[in-house]
């Protein structure tokens, strides 16, 4: 013998059955018809009426324009306070000369050499000549190994490096 008790159903809210695309649609074109209908009848309202038109400026705003139409013309209009002076400009700063960046250093290096070099070899040539130093990166030469690869692979035969062996990179002549 079973110890359940039928209890009864809780009753469930009333199912609201989806509406498609096009039927929504259609509902939303209605509301805005009835929503630019009742705006229309509003402004005609207004305008048989004899209500105050919020496009007509009233005279407050009438007087406020003629104030400003006057700072224009340069004339002073009533209440109004003098335009303060400007500074002088600051003077222009030195243009200070644009840091070479490490791959256009790396070129530089390739191609007054002879011999093609490593990443490790070219940083320490760079730095010995003058013409890049690391900002203070842990591994420079990993980061210029890369940028060069990077550069091999997107320019291909238009590049400024060649690869000649595993990590060995030479210059491209005429680049």
């Amino acid at each position: 013998m079973s110890t359940k008790t039928n209890k009864p159903a809780k009753p469930r809210p009333p199912r609201t059955s989806k509406m498609s695309k096009s039927a929504a649609r259609a509902e939303g074109a209605a509301k805005t018809d009835r929503l630019r209908k009742a705006a229309l009848a509003e402004i005609s309202g207004r305008l048989a009426g004899g209500k105050e038109d919020p496009e007509v400026p009233s005279q407050k705003e009438v007087a406020n324009t003629a104030n400003l139409g006057a700072a224009v013309k340069g004339k002073k209009a009533k209440g109004e306070k003098a335009p303060k002076t400007s500074k002088a400009p600051k003077p222009a700063k030195e243009a200070k000369p644009k840091r070479v960046s490490a791959l256009d250093a790396a070129a530089q290096v390739l191609a007054a050499s002879e011999v093609p070099m490593r990443a490790k070899e070219m940083i320490a040539a760079m730095e010995a000549k003058g013409l890049w130093t690391s900002p203070g990166g842990k591994t420079p030469e990993a980061t210029l190994y890369a940028a060069i690869i990077r550069e091999i692979a997107a320019k291909g035969t238009a590049a400024r490096f060649k690869k000649h062996e595993h990590g060995v990179f030479g210059a491209v002549k005429g680049a």
